[in-house]
């Protein structure tokens, strides 16, 4: 892979078209061992990625260990690194069971306490910096504030500003999987990138109503994760989730539809589906959660595959895509 850099809203930083999502080194579902871990960071790397993305809430703090271990050794000014702040890890009274009601296969040694004060967002930007073993943070997330809105606005966003004057914090980002919330703090704030999850896909394009007009106008990044909806868009099949849950009949024959158009031209579902948001400007990188090397190679792989003019064409004039929605020009 021929590594494509591009700026990040402002340009305070740059990432990589191709960025690693680091969820599942923290056993996102089940297990991976640290060599395994290790190893998908590493063909990462080999690919040409520059951008990963990690978070307390995953593994309880063991994606940002693993992944802080990995990239210490590498060079700091190569690599963008972001994580996410509104989760602080607090011990756990009893440390007995997993932690796979929250969907990580680690033991529940701490829990998560939802923070978004200014005190909250500091001590949780201390906190990650530790477990990466790193001396900044290149993007710092609000994560998933949809029921704190307000001390998010009011209290982490103001404490994330000061971080970013001192120089702890390169630039300051929103992570949901919804396009209202965001398109407020593009109004509100001087937030530089928007991570949205699974809002602009080929079957979900609600973050093209206002989200990503708003912030091509406002000069705001746009970091595109969940593209295949969790698998519906990866392999469509009867049983395949759609948003981490079973895919209804009609989502399920509409993928079936896509990745019929797709095979008539040669192209995998999967490298239509990474390549569709680059069509909007807006969208500077597009965020895959892989958990071995060879998910990150395949992904890789998927995202060079050329997607020839005609295939968004004809995805159009069957009504798979609606005429307004922007595609790529020919990928080689």
């Amino acid at each position: 892979m021929n590594p494509r850099h591009r700026p990040l809203g402002g340009g305070r930083v740059q990432v990589t078209e191709l960025a690693f999502g680091a969820a599942g080194i923290g056993n996102l579902f089940t297990a991976v061992s640290d060599e395994q871990a290790e190893q998908a960071v590493t063909a990462a790397w080999e690919a040409g990625v520059r951008y990963f993305d990690t978070a307390p809430h995953y593994g309880l703090g063991l994606s940002e260990r693993r992944l802080g271990d990995a990239l210490r050794e590498r060079p700091r000014e190569q690599y963008t690194l972001s994580t996410k702040v509104g989760r602080l890890l607090e011990p756990s009274p009893s440390s007995d069971g997993d932690d796979l009601a929250n969907g990580f296969a680690v033991p529940a040694t701490h829990q998560r306490v939802w923070d978004f004060s200014a005190r909250g967002v500091r001590r949780s930007v201390e906190d990650s910096l530790n477990r990466l073993g790193l001396d900044r943070i290149d993007i710092a997330y609000l994560h998933d504030p949809d029921d704190h809105a307000e001390q998010a606005l009011d209290e982490a966003y103001p404490e994330l500003e000061r971080l970013r004057a001192e120089g702890v914090v390169g630039a300051i980002g929103l992570g949901m999987n919804q396009a209202e919330l965001p398109a407020r703090f593009i109004r509100e704030t001087d937030i530089d990138a928007v991570l949205l999850a699974g809002r602009y896909t080929l079957l979900d394009q609600r973050g093209l109503a206002e989200l990503l007009p708003l912030a091509q106008q406002r000069g705001v990044g746009v970091v595109i994760g969940g593209v295949f909806n969790s698998g519906l868009l990866a392999d469509p099949r009867p049983g395949a989730t759609f948003d981490y849950t079973a895919a209804p009949a009609h989502l399920l024959g509409r993928a079936l539809e896509f990745k019929a158009v797709c095979e008539t031209y040669g192209v995998p579902l999967r490298a239509a589906a990474l390549r569709f948001p680059f069509g909007h400007p807006a969208v500077a990188s597009v965020l895959v959660g892989t958990r071995s090397a060879a998910e990150v190679r395949d992904a890789a792989a998927m995202l060079d595959h050329p997607v020839p003019a005609a295939l968004w064409a004809e995805l159009r004039d069957r009504g798979l895509l609606r005429e307004d929605v922007p595609t790529p020009e020919e990928v080689s």
